[in-house]
């Protein structure tokens, strides 16, 4: 998979790094390097993921229910970086992730982020997408029960902060995976929250 070639090892949040939020199976000219603006807009995404990851963790993994393991590190980055920051910034008494045996932890794993056009083009994305400014991650699940929960968090950390985003579908292709669609735009967020599917 492609990277971002410059600092794709750079953080933008404890768990999340930037070549994480820019990885991609498509070999294009461009490299799919985001601009400034665009990292700036990924930033924006991170908190989201950090208290998507942290309350997930406390409700259903950490607090006793059973999930089903995605496998591996499913080529998320965030899986058990050495050296990575531990601590949930807006809960900084959160046991450290290990990334050893005893780490009881699932990651959140990016499966799509940022896309430049070329990229874009190539997945057969909208031409309007929100992943071609750095505003959108697809996140993979396990199955439809671990997509809903997954919304679930998101919308009421919406609620809770009072904070808005334009996009989140849970999404489902003709082979039967289901993934969540999340957006946040700098501004002028819809609040758009739908399920589709082909």
């Amino acid at each position: 998979m492609n990277e971002v070639k410059n600092n794709n090892g750079s953080r933008l949040s404890p768990h999340f790094t930037l070549g994480e939020l820019c990885k991609t199976s498509v070999n294009s000219l461009d490299g799919n390097i985001p601009s400034s603006e665009e990292v700036e807009n990924l930033k924006r995404l991170c908190p989201w993921l950090e208290e998507l990851r942290y309350r997930y963790n406390q409700r259903y993994v950490c607090g006793g229910d059973s999930q089903p393991k995605l496998g591996g590190d499913g080529g998320g980055l965030n899986s058990g970086i050495s050296g990575a920051p531990s601590d949930h910034p807006a809960h900084p008494g959160t046991p450290p992730n290990l990334g050893g045996e005893e780490d009881t932890e699932e990651p959140i794993i990016i499966s799509s982020g940022y896309r430049s056009a070329e990229v874009n083009k190539c997945v057969g994305g909208a031409y309007s997408s929100n992943h071609l400014t750095g505003c959108a991650v697809d996140i993979r699940v396990a199955g439809i029960e671990q997509a809903l929960r997954y919304a679930v968090i998101l919308m009421d950390y919406a609620d809770e902060t009072k904070q808005d985003y334009d996009e989140l579908f849970i999404e489902r292709n003709r082979k039967g995976r289901y993934w969540v669609h999340f957006a946040v735009r700098p501004k002028d967020n819809r609040r758009r929250t739908m399920f589709l599917q082909p």
